[in-house]
């Protein structure tokens, strides 16, 4: 699949989605949030990709949110950025995803690193909400995420004065996992990779549907029980037997499952 705002890599178990549009600080387009999307589901499809990394092109710039340049005049969807449909594909993603920040990750940035399962970050990085600053907010994922990580005393403090915070006081306070020199921020986000990609894939997608469960409602519960138990029940003998006895017409014999 081609794209044009983004850059898709593997290297082994390892793919990486890089944010790339460095002129302008890596922010979303319209487009630039439909390859986001199509390329995490790409990902989705196939087993060979056991860890997604998400990071930003250059040395400045993780992402500094979203522009809404070209859209349609319109209150309607077709004039609303699509952030929602990236944050949503990572979530679905039954890998684990790594954000790999390597600058400013603000306002959407951040979300962005924050609905990521993990976050890895160089030293100089710097994390901010700015939102109240020029109008704006993040209901849903700004909210509800952040304050699942950082409590929501803090939470409140950081989208109400919009404070910016180096990446070791991120780290502190619990918004990020791992903070690096900057010049290893490459191959320190390859080990941690690598160290996630050695355990079962199976636990991990389990793993991760429960985590998303408790804000994805029934969508999240669904996911857990239908993409990944589902497919394992289909294999058991109970399966089995309810399947023959329904396609013969007669009662399933109980002894055959239950045990």
């Amino acid at each position: 699949m081609a794209f044009e705002e983004i850059t898709y890599a593997e290297d082994g178990p390892v793919g990486t989605l890089t944010l790339n549009r460095p002129h302008d600080g890596n922010m979303f387009t319209e487009r630039m949030c439909h390859e986001i999307r199509d390329c995490i589901n790409q990902v989705r499809r196939e087993t060979h990709t056991r860890v997604l990394v998400i990071t930003g092109a250059g040395e400045r710039f993780f992402c500094l949110g979203g522009r809404k340049d070209g859209m349609e005049d319109t209150l309607l969807y077709a004039g609303v950025l699509p952030t929602l449909e990236m944050y949503e594909s990572i979530d679905r993603l039954q890998k684990p995803v790594i954000a790999s920040v390597n600058g400013l990750a603000v306002g959407g940035g951040n979300v962005l690193q924050m609905v990521c399962d993990v976050t890895i970050a160089k030293a100089g990085a710097v994390f901010r909400q700015v939102g109240p600053m020029v109008g704006s907010f993040d209901a849903g994922y700004g909210t509800w995420y952040l304050e699942d990580l950082v409590g929501k005393k803090r939470a409140k403090e950081i989208w109400y004065s919009n404070p910016k915070i180096p990446a070791a006081e991120a780290q502190a306070m619990g918004l990020i996992n791992r903070v690096v020199p900057d010049d290893t921020l490459q191959q320190a986000t390859r080990e941690f990779a690598l160290e996630i990609a050695e355990r079962g894939a199976f636990a991990l997608a389990s793993i991760k549907a429960a985590f998303n469960a408790r804000h994805g409602g029934v969508g999240g519960l669904s996911r857990m029980a239908h993409d990944l138990l589902l497919r394992g029940y289909l294999n058991t003998d109970e399966h089995a037997e309810l399947a023959d006895a329904f396609a013969a017409r007669r009662k399933p014999d109980g002894s055959k499952f239950g045990h």
